[in-house]
């Protein structure tokens, strides 16, 4: 099926759709055209992993480039905090997709907050077009959190990840912004109008790091008529909606296994004068370094052509690059 007689005459697709009462799976019918978008913000989603991925998690020994569906290698150890982050990071993504979709008009069924208007307490104007998180968020709960419910409450790894599933949401909740226009002669504030937007999706990223950072390791215990999940350590505080959460503690990720998910830190680029996890003593787990006088690549004397580019020169730079051995 090409994607113009999509478009033309939207043909029904089979959607596996979970009850959001009993987590029962039932097939139903939409229009191709709302499933193709489905699996574009799912797609689109795990793209958006690197980016938030890459600088809290390329400097552990857990490499951030490797964690995400997007990617032909296999997910982190499942259970583990680095998990925790994995389900966290691909259910914000897809809230953060979905959303922005709909303020930017790609969507029919959704646009705009229209809820956030009139006079705010603070004296502006609500107008513009408010990015519709309340539907993002919907959208990734109904679509993210199938598989989980499908497994029923009394997966324990269900728990887990239904969990870390809602924390990512939350992660975009917690930071959402307010952004004004001012309005008036010669650039004045006579009048200010605002409307809510969602914070940099880099942003959210680095909050989830600092979750995964405290994230709370926790057992399933029956509590009333149901299962949860508790602080294995009755000396931690409980952890709250926003918190990750982890069943079994995280392996050391030096050696390769692949069949568990870990990359192993052998040909990993480590810092010879830190002594945090991104120094070479840490990071090689004590199995040493090479080093190399290697040439590096990059532009330099760039200048700025009316109208309008910029040109760069390639320069030659020799650096010395360690590797973990």
């Amino acid at each position: 099926m090409t994607g113009s007689s999509c478009v033309k005459r939207p043909k029904p697709c089979l959607v596996k759709k979970a009850d959001p009462a009993t987590g029962v799976i039932r097939t139903s019918a939409m229009g191709c055209l709302a499933h193709n978008f489905c699996l574009s913000c799912s797609l689109l989603a795990s793209s958006m992993q690197k980016a938030p991925c890459a600088p809290p998690l390329l400097k552990r020994r857990v490499q951030g480039g490797a964690l995400g569906p997007s990617s032909t290698l296999p997910l982190p150890p499942t259970g583990t905090r680095e998990a925790a982050f994995v389900y966290a990071i691909s259910s914000a993504g897809v809230a953060f997709a979905v959303t922005r979709a709909c303020s930017s008009g790609e969507l029919e069924k959704c646009g705009c907050d229209r809820t956030v208007h009139g006079v705010s307490p603070e004296g502006f104007q609500w107008s513009g077009c408010s990015d519709n998180i309340a539907y993002g968020v919907a959208f990734s709960q109904s679509f993210v959190d199938v598989r989980e419910r499908s497994k029923g409450a009394s997966s324990s790894r269900a728990l887990m990840n239904l969990h870390n599933n809602e924390a990512g949401r939350k992660a975009i909740l917690t930071h959402m912004r307010v952004e004004c226009k001012c309005h008036g002669v010669s650039g004045s504030c006579e009048v200010k109008t605002c409307w809510r937007a969602v914070p940099p999706f880099r942003q959210v990223g680095h909050a989830l790091k600092e979750k995964f950072d405290g994230a709370t390791e926790v057992e399933p215990r029956r509590v009333g008529s149901s299962r949860a999940l508790v602080p294995r350590n009755a000396q931690f505080k409980p952890h709250t909606d926003e918190d990750l959460v982890y069943l079994e503690p995280s392996p050391d990720f030096c050696e390769q296994d692949m069949r568990s998910g870990v990359l192993g830190t052998r040909g990993r680029t480590c810092n010879k004068t830190s002594k945090a996890i991104d120094g070479c003593e840490l990071l090689c787990c004590g199995r040493g370094f090479h080093t190399a006088q290697v040439e590096l690549a990059e532009r330099c004397s760039c200048k700025f052509h009316w109208c309008c580019f910029v040109k760069c020169r390639q320069c030659q730079r020799l650096v010395e690059l360690h590797t973990c051995r």
